[in-house]
């Protein structure tokens, strides 16, 4: 099975996880075009996930269901995403067909968003990004926190198949918190190497955000003493951290 991102809108990425027959899983479907012009070639969508409730990634689905009508949508207990056929929450394992989830609940960037890993695959919708996460429209830092600490624990090997791609823009400011991180540094060539020849940045693995990305690493020396230049002050713990760190990158400018 080979996940495959969709572009759409400016930045989204659409996912599809697809068997060699041509049946897939639609990731977060913001608009139904990328995933008709992929059926035309082949695509034969049995499901469709959703990870939360913002229109850029669930749009398309009410035209998706007018061309396969009774197609599964899984999607959040939220009322805001009145196309789901089946609500699946936090802990929960589904099954469809030969595809296997289990769903995590990672509040932050909205309340009720979830994520599906399975396969070696971890669909995030717009929690973590590379070298990034999402904006706290509706949770906390603590919640958000709690959030990413839950992926970093997946295995390293997972691939991130997040929602955008915006890769080398959270480059920016990844190597203004840390721009001694030797593997960062890599992971900027390569995403900038990647771009150039018109490929996407993602997947990422894990274990490499892990390495790079400054909101999966709170807890490092050079990300702290960072913050406290930043701030002018040294956060009390943690979640101060985190909150100082978000903070920053929501007013930083390259």
């Amino acid at each position: 099975m080979h996940p495959t991102p969709l572009p759409a809108f400016e930045d989204n990425y659409i996912w599809t996880l697809r068997g060699d027959d041509g049946r897939a899983i639609v990731v977060d479907p913001g608009e139904a075009g990328p995933v008709l012009a992929a059926a035309d070639a082949g695509l034969r969508p049995q499901a469709i996930l959703l990870t939360h409730h913002h229109a850029d990634h669930i749009g398309g689905v009410e035209e998706l269901l007018r061309r396969w009508p009774g197609l599964p949508v899984l999607a959040p207990d939220d009322d805001r995403i009145p196309v789901a056929s089946r609500r699946v929450g936090d802990d929960e394992r589904v099954e469809l067909g030969g595809w296997a989830f289990d769903v995590l609940a990672v509040p932050g960037h909205t309340v009720s968003h979830i994520a599906f890993h399975g396969h070696g695959l971890l669909f995030c919708g717009d929690t973590l990004f590379s070298l990034g996460c999402g904006r706290m429209f509706e949770g906390t830092p603590a919640q958000m926190l709690a959030s990413l600490d839950r992926l970093a624990a997946l295995p390293g090997d997972t691939l991130v198949c997040c929602g955008h791609e915006y890769t080398l823009s959270n480059a920016a400011f990844a190597r203004a918190v840390e721009p001694d991180n030797p593997a960062l540094a890599r992971r900027i060539e390569e995403a900038q190497a990647m771009r150039q020849s018109g490929r996407p940045t993602l997947p990422s693995t894990l274990a490499g955000e892990c390495d790079t990305n400054p909101f999966l690493r709170v807890d490092a020396p050079a990300v702290r003493a960072a913050v406290a230049s930043q701030a002018g002050h040294a956060p009390g713990d943690r979640v101060a951290t985190f909150a100082a760190l978000r903070r920053w990158k929501d007013g930083f400018r390259a």
